[in-house]
Parts: structure tokens; sequence; C-alpha cells
């Protein structure tokens, strides 16, 4: 397995790491001030012009097909954009995507989401999760009723990504209890004028989920995203498009932290000497820095899986499970580095223990990753031995 990159990949690689430098670090102080005073850290309009400039380099969907006007990077260089990017903690990621499902959408379908999504003209959001039905997505409850040529929709759905924003959803709904999962879910495409209805969940953290409502909402049966009956797939689909990217933009995270804190041991002196002196500092340096190794071949390797067509549900979910949890070590580790400015809002650590402490827990919670990586383990559909055999 050669993960050596090529001329082009450096340069992309090389590229997104001087925006980054140049255009987004440069707006952190500006973002903390914001989200101290409860406000998002960049305006819609702003994510917009940052990404327009991005563009204007032909910087523009990187993992959306060329036929689409994107630039169809393969899973190796989406994850190590996502690493880049994970080096500053501004909510920031490039134009000209989409949900993977929404390829799934009929002509008509796609000049009226797809493209405008693509665009940035909408936002979309996507919407399984429920009340009863977190981790357990089967345990839907939310209905969709078949009346003529409409489906009157009724449920609460909860932890939307995009929920209060979005323009439209993609909602899925049970339209066949006896078949349930097994082919009586189905999703639907649903403008907000339709009459569903949202409201912010605050949170520990800067991530903005919603709830969402919908009371006796009608849309027309050609709302209907890919078959009925099979959304259950799609939202499987969803689910699974990349969770090594998750990991990925923690491993960018955690070697920035990583940095500021053998900075600030290298610079705080105490009884004479630095603190870098210190063992107790040496240890944490170390251990955070294998890692940040073994999390960084852990995504390289799901990725590279991936771009050969491999089955790579496996080290997917070890990428989510290891990334989550030492994210959240290191990151404590950095904060013990700082002592009480660690845990001011001055600093962004704080901010980034917050914002790390959501990887264990969305789209898919460490449990969950471990039960997956166990199943697979016992039944033989995978062994100690890994890929290679």
């Amino acid at each position: 397995m050669d993960l050596t990159l090529t001329e082009e990949e450096r340069e992309i690689r090389d590229w997104v790491r001087t925006f980054v430098t140049r255009e987004v670090l440069p707006l952190e102080s500006m973002v903390l001030e914001r989200e101290r005073r409860n406000e998002r850290g960049l305006t819609r309009e702003e994510l917009k012009a940052l990404q327009d400039k991005a563009r204007q380099s032909g910087f523009f969907g990187i993992q959306t097909p060329e036929e689409y006007g994107g630039m169809g990077l393969g899973a190796l260089m989406t994850a190590l954009t996502q690493v880049e990017l994970g080096r500053s903690f501004v909510p920031f990621s490039f134009g000209g995507d989409a949900d993977n499902i929404l390829y799934a959408a009929n002509p008509e379908q796609q000049e009226r989401y797809l493209l405008p999504t693509i665009e940035g003209d909408k936002i979309s959001c996507f919407a399984i999760t429920e009340p009863g039905a977190g981790s357990d997505a089967r345990n839907l409850r939310t209905s969709a009723v078949r009346d003529g040529d409409e489906w009157v929709i009724n449920g609460e759905k909860t932890f939307i990504t995009f929920g209060d924003v979005a323009d439209f959803v993609m909602v899925f709904a049970v339209t066949d209890k006896e078949l349930g999962a097994d082919g009586g879910v189905t999703c639907f495409l649903v403008d907000r004028e339709a009459g569903w209805t949202s409201a912010p969940i605050p949170t520990m953290g800067e991530w903005g989920p919603a709830s969402l409502s919908f009371q006796d909402v009608r849309v027309p049966h050609t709302a209907i995203l890919g078959e009925e009956g099979r959304g259950f797939e799609l939202a499987m689909r969803w689910i699974g498009r990349g969770r090594y990217l998750l990991p990925a933009r923690a491993l960018g995270a955690c070697e920035r932290l990583l940095e500021m804190g053998m900075e600030h041991a290298r610079q705080r002196v105490t009884f004479g000497a630095p603190i870098a002196d210190r063992q107790a500092i040496q240890w944490m340096v170390a251990d955070s820095a294998v890692e940040i190794e073994a999390l960084r071949w852990l995504v390289l390797t799901a990725a590279w899986q991936v771009d050969h067509g491999l089955d790579s549900r496996q080290s997917q979910s070890m990428a989510k499970l290891y990334g989550g949890v030492k994210a959240n070590e290191i990151v404590d580790r950095v904060l013990q580095m700082h002592g009480g400015m660690g845990y001011t809002r001055e600093l962004p650590i704080e901010r980034w223990y917050r914002e790390l402490r959501l990887l264990r827990i969305y789209e898919g919670t460490d449990e969950i990753q471990r039960r997956t990586i166990a199943r697979n383990l016992l039944s033989g559909h995978v062994t100690v031995r890994g890929h290679l055999g």
C-alpha cells in the first residue's frame, strides 16, 4: 500500500493548507468573540464569500462529480482536505457539495434541489433522528399516509444539523408499518414552505441542531426521493457516506492543539525552567504524538480502501471510534498544559474541548462503533489481521 502523494495531490493539499493559513486562521479571534456573544461564528453571507474566493481558484465541490461542476476528488484527497480544515475551529467548509443521496433524485428534483444546493443557493438537512429513534434508526415513528396524489406527514425529528436554517428537508417517514425499515420507510423532499417548523436546540458546543415538527404536512407523490419504501436504504447510504471524514477533521484539530501545547510549554517558565523540561509534560506530548500518528493511519487506511472499492466499513468504524476517544484525550491534555488559561474562553482550547466531545456521539456513537466492530469480527466478516489478511 503506497500512500505517497502524486505531484498533483500534493499541490491540492498544499493549496488547501495555504488557504486555511491565509483566509481562515485570521478569522479565529473574530469568531471566538462572536461565539462568546452567542452569535454565529460566520454568517451565511461571510461563509459564501469565503467559498466564492476558493472557487475563483478552482476549488469547488470537493467530492462533487465533474459533470456537476465539482472536482470529483477521491476519498484520500478528501480526507487530507478535511485534516487541513480541521486545523482551525472556524466553521468553514468548501462550497459545491450536496448530500450524496440527492444524486438519487430524478431530473426534475435535481433541478429543484440538487443543483441549487451545489451552487449554495439552497441549504438542505437530513432528518431521520427522532426522540425515540437515535442510534436505533429502525424505530421510526414519523408517518406518511397517502391521500390521493398526496402524502400527509406527521411526526417529530430531533438533533437535525442545519434544521433551523434549511430551505428543504430530506425527511424519512414510515409509509408501511408492517414492513417498517424492511421496505416500509420512504424519503420525502419537503420545502419549508410546505409547513414544517423548526426550533433550535441549545447544546454545550457551537453545533446548532434543531427539532423539526410535521403536523399534517402535505406533499405531492412526486416529492418522494428514490423509490417508495426504499428510504431506509437511502438513509444508511447517507450515514455511511464517509465516517472517516469526521476523524479526519479531528486529526487536524489534534495536530494544531498539540502544536499549541508544545509552544506554550516552551514559553511557560516555572521554578526557573520551561515546563517543557518537566517529564509530566513530555509524556503528554509523547502520548499525544503517538495517538495522532495512529489516528492518521486509521483515517488514511479507511480512505484508501474507499478509493480502491474495498469494504471499508470496519476501518471507518475503527477510525471514528479511535478518533473520537483520542481527540478528547488530547484536547484535555493540551488544556491541562495551559493551566487556568486553557479553561478560559480567551483561547480556543475549551471551545475545541466542547466541539470534539460531539464526535463521540453524532453519526454513530462510540457504543455503536464498538458494536459494529465486534459484530464484524465475531461473525467472521473480517479478521483481526485486517484487510491485508
